[in-house]
């Protein structure tokens, strides 16, 4: 079950202001019932300010009432019709107000070295716009006569590892070139006939004997 959003704040501020169990305030706050107990005797959340559930849209009134009249029945969150703030887009990397001038120098640097980077992937990377790329690229940026291009890690506006795997995204991968050796077959081992098996060859005899 879900649980309040400050569990012993609303058990202190129940405790307090309803006539509810030990066992129902400890269930629907996630807490065990002893813990509950030492908050009523004061041994535990001492001097902490209750938080009316009530007020905050997680209990009503009704529900308290129905509950405190049967102590078998159990505290259920009240449910919010509230629309669910929608997530902010992420925006782009932030930057410290100290190294924002360091930029143009990292683009000069990421541009010389890195041609293959597209423009929004260097924005990506270190938290710029693609206006301020394009001219540090023309040379139309404002301070173009003192913009040096340096590293964009050792300016601190990337890590090393991001640097790499943002190029290695663009970078073809090489093609595997075959050894040659390995595809010409073995040579053969070319062996005597007449030392074959340690065998000598016999000389055929001379089927026409000088002599005739």
């Amino acid at each position: 079950m879900a649980q309040p959003l400050m569990p012993k704040a609303t058990a202190v501020w129940l405790i307090e202001n309803t006539a509810l169990s030990f066992t129902q305030i400890a269930e629907f706050c996630g807490l065990h019932e002893l813990e509950v107990q030492a908050i009523a005797d004061g041994e535990v959340a001492v001097g902490m300010l209750g938080m009316d559930p009530i007020a905050s849209g997680q209990l009503t009134q009704a529900e308290i009432d129905r509950c405190q009249t049967d102590p078998a029945q159990r505290l259920k969150m009240a449910v919010r019709n509230l629309p669910m703030p929608s997530p902010r887009p992420r925006g782009p990397r932030y930057t410290p107000v100290a190294k924002r001038g360091d930029k143009p120098d990292a683009i000069a640097w990421l541009l010389k070295n890195h041609p293959e980077l597209t423009d929004a992937m260097i924005s990506r990377l270190i938290g710029t716009t693609k206006p301020t790329i394009a001219a540090v690229r023309d040379r139309t940026h404002w301070n173009a006569a003192n913009i040096k291009a340096r590293h964009p890690v050792e300016l601190g506006l990337c890590k090393t590892s991001e640097l790499t795997e943002m190029v290695e995204k663009v970078q073809p991968k090489q093609p595997e070139i075959a050894d040659p050796a390995e595809d010409e077959a073995p040579a053969l081992a070319t062996v005597d006939p007449d030392e074959a098996d340690g065998e000598v060859a016999a000389t055929p005899a001379d089927p026409w004997p000088s002599g005739l």
